[in-house]
């Protein structure tokens, strides 16, 4: 099987996650990647959704967070207050996956403003980059989502550099971007590129990105899905292609 690159963006993703991990995830790639995981190398995750749902047993293929099918199996139907305030907040989710329209050189996300266009906002992905131990984030590689600074700060990464987020008050994080070109990681640091996808070049790489990106040394080059990895999602967890919708082509 040949993987589409947003394929492969949800199997690194899954591979993000731990076992026995409580990630905390949305609809979309990132529902995907998590089931996936749990599925695979992590059947000891759990799952919490933003709205409430505490540790369910997903049945595919929910469409939003309110999607009946996302709260199968659930150990608890809460609220928005319990999953950010009694979960998150209190440090007992390790991962979370978020998205947005920027990421800048540290990490910092913008979901609230482009060019003077409201954008959604926060939710809870604040809350999410400001107390897990891990962000990871799935995205289209674009020079415009990865400027040198983002025009607002919904989520903060490193903020202005090393040691600002401690200044703040926050606690240490690592993040993980994953994109269709690479993988890039930071811990109190900027952006660097940790591993590059099949086929993808640094140069690439480069012209996607709005600020100098740095590359560690001999970068790892990402390994393609594997059969049951493509077949979960094609078969299991996305077989009418709601989310990939490229598949019907």
């Amino acid at each position: 099987m040949i993987p589409f690159p947003r394929e492969i963006l949800a199997v690194e993703g899954a591979r993000q996650i731990a076992d026995g991990d409580v990630v905390i995830v949305g609809t979309g790639l990132p529902l995907l990647a998590a089931t996936l995981a749990q599925r695979t190398h992590a059947p000891n995750a759990r799952l919490v959704i933003e709205s409430g749902v505490v540790f369910p047993k997903v049945v595919p293929t929910p469409v939003s967070v309110v999607d009946p099918r996302l709260m199968h199996g659930a150990s608890r139907h809460g609220s928005l207050f319990e999953a950010l305030g009694g979960l998150v907040q209190r440090g007992l989710v390790q991962t979370g996956f978020l998205g947005g329209a920027q990421i800048d050189r540290y990490a910092n996300i913008n979901s609230t403003r482009v060019a003077g266009k409201r954008l959604p906002g926060s939710g809870g992905a604040n809350d999410i980059a400001s107390h897990c131990a891990k962000v990871v984030v799935l995205t289209d590689h674009e020079r415009r989502r990865f400027p040198e600074r983002c025009d607002h700060v919904t989520s903060p990464g490193f903020l202005s550099g090393p040691g600002e987020r401690a200044k703040a008050g926050l606690p240490p994080l690592e993040v993980k971007v994953v994109t269709d070109l690479c993988v890039m990681e930071a811990a109190d640091s900027e952006l660097t590129v940790t591993a590059l996808m099949p086929d993808a070049t640094p140069d690439a790489v480069r012209a996607g990105t709005g600020f100098e990106v740095g590359f560690v040394p001999s970068p790892a080059t990402v390994a393609p899905p594997t059969t049951e990895e493509l077949s979960l999602l094609r078969e299991v967890l996305d077989p009418h292609c709601v989310y990939f919708p490229e598949r019907r082509r």
